[in-house]
C-alpha cells in the first residue's frame, strides 16, 4: 500500500540519506579546498540572509505573512543571490577572482546581499500579498492556542 512504510525501511533511507549527504558535503570540500574563503564565507551569508532572513522576520512579526510568501522570498532570494554572485567580480574579471580567466562581471559588486536582500524582502510581501488564503485566520488562531496550552498534545493537567 502507497503511503506506509515500516520503521526499519524507513531507518534503512534515512541512513542511506545521510550518507549519500555526507559524501556529497565531502567530495564538494575536497573540490573547493583551493578557493578562496573569503568568497565561500560571504557567499554563504549573502545566501542565507537573502533567502532565510526575510522569511524568519515575517513570521515572527507580521500575521499576514502566509506560505506562499516564505516560498517566494526563499526561492526569489536564493536565486537572486546566486545569480548576482556569479555576475560579480568576485568570480570573474580580476585576478583574485574564483575564475580569473573569464571576464562576464556584469554586476559591479562583490557581495550581492546590498540587492538580494531587500529583493526577497520584497518577494515574500508580494507572494503573501497575492496569496488568496486568509492569513491569521481560524486556523492560525487555533494552532496558536494549542500551542501555548499544549491542548490536543495528550498531556494531562494544566
Amino acid at each position: 500500500m502507497r503511503g506506509t512504510a515500516s520503521e526499519k525501511s524507513e531507518l534503512v533511507v534515512a541512513r542511506l540519506g545521510v550518507g549519500l549527504i555526507g559524501v556529497a558535503a565531502i567530495a564538494l570540500s575536497m573540490m573547493a579546498q583551493h578557493l578562496n574563503i573569503a568568497f565561500l564565507v560571504s557567499l554563504a551569508f549573502a545566501i542565507a540572509a537573502s533567502a532565510i532572513l526575510p522569511a524568519l522576520l515575517f513570521n515572527l512579526w507580521w500575521k499576514g505573512f502566509t506560505t506562499k510568501g516564505a516560498v517566494w522570498s526563499m526561492f526569489g532570494g536564493l536565486l537572486v543571490a546566486v545569480l548576482l554572485t556569479t555576475l560579480s567580480p568576485a568570480v570573474s574579471g580580476n585576478p583574485t577572482a574564483l575564475l580569473p580567466g573569464a571576464d562576464f562581471a556584469v554586476f559591479p559588486l562583490r557581495n550581492p546581499g546590498l540587492i538580494s536582500i531587500p529583493v526577497g524582502f520584497l518577494l515574500g510581501w508580494v507572494g503573501s500579498v497575492l496569496d488568496r488564503r486568509q492569513p491569521g485566520g481560524a486556523d492560525y488562531a487555533e494552532t496558536e492556542i494549542r500551542v501555548l496550552t499544549g491542548t490536543g498534545t495528550g498531556r494531562r493537567g494544566g
